[in-house]
């Protein structure tokens, strides 16, 4: 019910003020969570029968894009090529009826060895309202799944009902985490690990991905973060434990350093020290994949243990 008011009222909040507030109700949540954020000891825990990542390497090493507004896709190139030099491989996931999303940057996404998937469809915090209604939108979900040639999906602002998902042909959802208390629906699914969602009859079993490293919009502009010392600290806890660091950035809120940079947004630098991070301190230690490819390779172990 608050969540239904929330985003009736969110429209007449200006921006500015939206994030102050959230800024004023972090201080507060940091002190009250600190024993389970951003490190959940128990989501260490592995899957039964697990057998490690391909190649023996320590951690599986993910990397996702939700892309908000215009704005956003239009900076997809550039992070595209930003990653790309620096031998990363990502996910771009689009909305796909809140603006306008080019065929030919898609295409060229592909084209380039990334993945495109589906963000929802209108990110109005709407989806989950009820089942009917989210039934109503999985039809046309679906429908850009198939054009797009899509394998996954990830709901707006996390918002998540697994069961209902099974209605989407999907080969993965990457709408959960093992632990942020700071998102809308802040129930965790409590593991660095993937793990199978049954269809159980009444749709499609899928892969669930949980992003494991705190969201950059929460880090940078909502907790107002001077550098990348969280997500380090994260990623070595997960590569000490073996599961997968996933991480959802968005290109809305990186600054490429043209123009004035907005009160949302972050130095790409930022990012850059965080790949560079990981590219340095783990060579050779880290199985870097697409999102779709490390669904397959957990839905293969998920059917063969």
């Amino acid at each position: 019910m608050l969540q239904k008011l929330f985003y009736i009222f969110k429209p007449l909040i200006p921006r500015k003020l939206q994030i102050l507030l959230r800024r004023q109700l972090v201080k507060y949540q940091r002190k009250k969570y600190t024993d389970v954020w951003p490190i959940l000891p128990s989501s260490a825990s592995a899957p039964d029968g697990w057998r490690g990542w391909p190649d023996g390497k320590k951690f599986a090493f993910i990397l996702t894009h939700d892309v908000e507004l215009q704005g956003g896709h239009d900076k997809c190139k550039h992070l595209l090529l930003l990653e790309k030099e620096l031998g990363f491989k990502s996910s771009f996931n689009f909305v796909p009826e809140r603006y306008f999303v080019d065929p030919d940057l898609r295409k060229y996404i592909v084209e380039n060895g990334f993945e495109v998937g589906v963000h929802g469809l209108n990110h109005d915090g709407k989806l989950y309202s009820s089942k009917e209604e989210f039934l109503r939108r999985a039809k046309k979900i679906n429908n850009y799944i198939t054009e797009w040639n899509a394998d996954g999906f990830r709901s707006p602002a996390m918002h998540h009902n697994l069961e209902w998902l099974r209605h989407l042909n999907i080969l993965y959802d990457a709408s959960t985490f093992d632990t942020d208390p700071f998102e809308p629906q802040s129930d965790g699914v409590g593991t660095i690990f993937p793990f199978w969602v049954d269809g159980n009859g009444v749709g499609n079993g899928y892969v669930e991905l949980p992003y494991t490293l705190v969201q950059d919009f929460t880090l940078f502009i909502t907790m107002n973060e001077p550098g990348i010392e969280i997500w380090k600290k994260k990623l070595d806890w997960i590569a000490e434990n073996g599961g997968v660091a996933l991480i959802n950035v968005h290109p809305d809120y990186i600054y490429f350093g043209s123009g004035k940079k907005s009160y949302q947004e972050f130095p790409k630098e930022f990012y850059l020290q965080f790949l560079d991070y990981v590219r340095t301190r783990y060579e050779n230690q880290y199985w870097h994949v697409l999102p779709k490819e490390l669904a397959i390779f957990f839905k293969n172990f998920h059917f063969n243990r």
